[in-house]
């Protein structure tokens, strides 16, 4: 590219970092995303942004897939070039976006995986040796009980809780949003048994639910690990992370109630079809129910 294409971008990377503030990981992204372009561009001797055609896109976005970026790569990487574009029209750098009406691929939606009713029971009652053991105990029952997301469970004060409905508030939801859910009455035996022991480890005034053992709030990878050494201990052999205990909360839920709406309610979604992936997991419930008990659906 030209001087001029390059003092371009390297402005598009500043409105990003200082006027947007966008994370590090997103700007990292975007700035390797766009390097790719980069290299087309000098190998097909395209000097200007201004030159860069439709065309010139879907071959681009061809060539990455024969290189064997997945579909979602393909999809990040395109509304990265997007997001570029879109401030060299602002700049009216640009007439025509020439990646206004280019796609990508869809990517293969994954089926969440998810834990049955027993293994969840033997999961949860297999019995806590330490004061640490208590306090994970009551997060991962808290997890199956209200559906949380890693990020909700970590975020949250002694005050989020309500023993008296039996509730807790999630005030740092995806989005910024804010919702109240129930707690079981498992979770809730659990979390007053963690509650009697939080003030060994817990500084003062440190108003967080689930502390380290240095008193300070527990974070969300100090939770993965805890979890992986909870099955380890326990002798899982299958690996479970804390949003398996959330999909698990939404498809037992859908399992009894086919209630679809008040699910997407508990999960915090803000648009139902993120909720429709869990009709996929219990209508594959059913189909196992029906080839187990229907006699000419039996296998032999």
């Amino acid at each position: 590219m030209n001087p001029e294409s390059t003092s371009l971008l390297e402005d598009y990377f500043s409105q990003l970092k200082y006027e947007k503030r966008v994370s590090i990981h997103t700007l990292n992204n975007y700035r390797r995303d766009i390097k790719q372009l980069v290299n087309f561009c000098s190998k097909n001797n395209i000097e200007r942004w201004q030159d860069i055609q439709q065309n010139h896109i879907r071959q681009h976005i061809a060539i990455r897939h024969k290189q064997g970026l997945a579909a979602s790569s393909l999809q990040r990487e395109l509304s990265g070039i997007r997001s570029f574009f879109k401030f060299l029209e602002q700049q009216k750098i640009i007439v025509n976006n020439p990646v206004r009406h280019i796609q990508t691929p869809k990517k293969q939606k994954k089926l969440p995986k998810t834990l049955d009713v027993d293994q969840i029971s033997g999961f949860l009652e297999a019995g806590t040796d330490s004061v640490l053991e208590i306090r994970d105990v009551a997060m991962f029952e808290l997890f199956y009980s209200s559906g949380l997301r890693l990020s909700e469970l970590t975020s949250l004060n002694i005050e989020s809780l309500d023993f008296n409905d039996k509730t807790l508030t999630v005030t740092h939801g995806k989005g910024g949003k804010s919702r109240i859910l129930p707690i079981g009455s498992k979770a809730l035996q659990a979390l007053t048994n963690w509650l009697s022991h939080r003030k060994i480890l817990s500084q003062e005034q440190q108003p967080a639910l689930f502390v380290s053992n240095k008193g300070n709030r527990l974070t969300a990878r100090s939770v993965q690990l805890r979890l992986q050494q909870w099955c380890k201990k326990k002798g899982l052999d299958q690996h479970i992370h804390p949003h398996m205990l959330r999909h698990s909360f939404a498809s037992h839920l859908l399992e009894s109630s086919q209630d679809l709406r008040s699910i997407q309610e508990l999960l915090g979604h803000s648009n139902i079809s993120t909720t429709q992936i869990y009709t996929h997991l219990d209508f594959q419930h059913l189909t196992e129910i029906y080839d187990k008990a229907h006699p000419r659906a039996k296998k032999n």
